[in-house]
C-alpha cells in the first residue's frame, strides 16, 4: 500500500447567489443525492441541521453500494457545515464565503488528518481501485457537485 490519504482534498466555485441562499442549499443534508454523484440517500436523524446532527448515508460506485454514518461536527450559519464520516474517520464541509459582489465562493474539502480507518482504507484498495485512483474520483465529484449547487443556487 504505497498510495498516501491526501490529508486534504478541496475544490471552489463561484456562485452568482449571496451566502443566505447558498447556505439555504448546502445546510439541507437531505438533499445531497440531488448533487453529488456517489450519494444515492442521506437520512437525517434530527432537524432542524445543527452541531451533533447525525446521517445515515447510502453511497454508490457502480455496482457498489455502501453505507455511512456522520455527525455534525462544525455549524456555523451563513459560512460552514461540517460532518465527519465516523466509518473513515474524514470530514466533509461546506464553506461559504462573500465574492465581495453578492455573490458567494463555495468551498468543498474533505479533510482526512490522520488518514483513513484500516478497514476504509482496505476497502478502498481492494474494491475501489487504490486511494490515489479514488481521490482522484472524489474530486471530480465534488466538482459535479458544486456546479449542480451552482445552478440551484442560481436558479
Amino acid at each position: 500500500m504505497t498510495d498516501l490519504v491526501a490529508p486534504l482534498l478541496e475544490e471552489s466555485i463561484d456562485i452568482d447567489a449571496p451566502p443566505v441562499r447558498v447556505w439555504s442549499l448546502v445546510s439541507d443534508l437531505g438533499r445531497m443525492s440531488k448533487w453529488s454523484p456517489q450519494v444515492v440517500r442521506t437520512i437525517v436523524r434530527r432537524r432542524p441541521v445543527q452541531l451533533g446532527t447525525t446521517t445515515i448515508n447510502v453511497n454508490r460506485r457502480g455496482p457498489l453500494v455502501w453505507p455511512t454514518r456522520a455527525k455534525v461536527v462544525r455549524f456555523e450559519p451563513h459560512r460552514e457545515i461540517a460532518f465527519r464520516i465516523k466509518d473513515n474517520r474524514t470530514i466533509w464541509s461546506f464553506c461559504l464565503a462573500d465574492n465581495g459582489t453578492g455573490g458567494t465562493i463555495l468551498t468543498q474539502r474533505r479533510e482526512a488528518p490522520d488518514g483513513i480507518s484500516s478497514i476504509s482504507r482496505s476497502l478502498t484498495d481492494t474494491l475501489l481501485g487504490g486511494v490515489a485512483e479514488f481521490q482522484v474520483e472524489l474530486g471530480a465529484g465534488m466538482r459535479e457537485t458544486l456546479a449542480k449547487i451552482k445552478a440551484d443556487a442560481e436558479r
